[in-house]
């Protein structure tokens, strides 16, 4: 991985980190003020402080991915320690995907004449741990290649014995 990229692609997390970090601000600070609406309509506080919850997910990503990032760049992602972060990776986005369904689930009960809205929030929630899923796989593809790398580092000391 090239410099430029790995320069590129961390200056992409630390804004989206910084933009974390900046609603979770925001949503702190609406919740001290607690201006719910007295109408009746949906509770805002929830949807706050599952706002907050989903960016601390968002956060924990960005992290794991900045630490693979590194590791890619030192030349050493092919090793054990890389399952760490990739597991952390995939539990952010099981989280994100609880958090949307509970989202979902509160917003359910004012869709009663339109469940369309639902069903398209339920898809999105699916589709969130669709990307999950995708994750484990690229996980199974890196066991793989460590097996492979740890075989390959195997041999090559039983070539040196032998030579």
């Amino acid at each position: 991985m090239g410099k430029p990229a790995v320069h590129a692609l961390r200056a992409v997390l630390a804004v989206v980190l910084a933009g974390t970090v900046f609603v979770q601000a925001a949503m702190v600070w609406a919740l001290i003020g607690g201006n719910d609406p007295e109408d009746g309509s949906l509770p805002l506080n929830p949807l706050r402080v599952i706002t907050i919850l989903g960016m601390v997910s968002v956060q924990v990503a960005l992290v794991c991915v900045w630490r693979l990032v590194t590791m890619v760049r030192r030349g050493t992602v092919f090793s054990h320690d890389a399952f760490r972060y990739v597991d952390g990776v995939i539990g952010a986005i099981v989280a994100a995907a609880l958090l949307w369904f509970t989202v979902t689930a509160l917003n359910a009960p004012g869709q009663r004449d339109d469940p369309g809205v639902t069903v398209i929030m339920g898809g999105i929630g699916v589709a969130i741990l669709g990307v999950a899923l995708v994750v484990l796989v690229l996980r199974m593809l890196l066991a793989q290649a460590v097996a492979r790398d740890v075989e390959a580092a195997r041999m090559q000391a039983e070539l040196d014995a032998v030579i």
